[in-house]
């Protein structure tokens, strides 16, 4: 059985994993004050909680888009588990080619579903992450790691938006019954949500346009089930694509 654990911005993503299959997950809440020794009691009662065996764990992998978060992790998996976790960086066989200008520039969270997304789908691919920000990846009909674009998640630009005026208040991520808001707070949730939706529709026909052939899209994060069921294209939601992708890039680097 294999611990797989994904750092994010606002979440962190552990999870145990049969092969390709998640056991069990939980998200605890990514803080950059929390020790190794709080992360590994986290660890600890996840895998007591669900009576799960650590001894059973013949690995953990981790990636990390919070550097000053990565290092108390992984220490925390050894403390909770026994084992040293592989991470995700340089040196690290992914199977993902990376085409962009500096592939060390890539986040292990863009890598990590890219390797879960090629494993379960054919290319040409247009990956999207609803997180803390919105990232679009594009996969060539190659299996190549081509790029893609990077926005702010629907939650932080909504937060935005009530902390930088002074008459919007904080209101929840919801849609509206319509586009044409009537009121303060539908009108805000029709741009915020509706408005997102609108954004993933749009930049997909712009990457077809771009690559010039239709692609298959998935779409995966904390916001995506969301969001998706408002868009116009059809996109696949998959909300274990970057556990998925650990255990595929966790195999390609077992030693045997």
């Amino acid at each position: 059985m294999l611990l797989a654990v994904d750092i994010g911005n606002t979440h962190i993503c552990v999870g145990c994993m049969r092969g390709l299959e998640i056991v069990r997950m939980v998200r605890l809440t990514t803080n950059k004050l929390k020790t190794d020794f709080e992360y590994a009691a986290d660890i600890r009662h996840f895998l007591e909680f669900f009576e799960l065996d650590g001894k059973e764990l013949d690995g953990a992998i981790l990636s990390s888009v919070v550097p000053p978060v990565t290092n108390s992790v992984a220490r925390a998996v050894e403390l909770a588990a026994g084992i040293k976790p592989l991470i995700l960086g340089k040196g690290v066989k992914t199977g993902v080619n990376i085409l962009i200008d500096d592939p060390a520039q890539a986040g292990a969270d863009l890598i990590a579903a890219a390797a879960g997304a090629l494993k379960l789908y054919a290319p040409p691919l247009v990956i999207i992450d609803m997180g803390t920000a919105t990232t679009i990846s594009v996969i060539n009909k190659q299996g190549s790691f081509m790029g893609g674009t990077i926005a702010p998640g629907v939650a932080l630009g909504l937060s935005a938006l009530s902390s930088g005026t002074s008459q919007l208040p904080n209101i929840s991520l919801e849609a509206p019954a319509k586009v044409i808001g009537t009121n303060t707070v539908d009108s805000m949730r029709s741009g915020a949500v509706l408005g997102a939706a609108a954004m993933l529709d749009g930049m997909i026909d712009r990457v077809e346009e771009e690559l010039g052939e239709g692609v298959f899209v998935v779409a995966t994060g904390g916001i995506a089930s969301s969001i998706v069921p408002l868009c116009k294209r059809e996109i696949t939601v998959n909300d274990d694509l970057l556990l998925t992708g650990l255990a595929v890039i966790f195999e390609k680097n077992k030693k045997r």
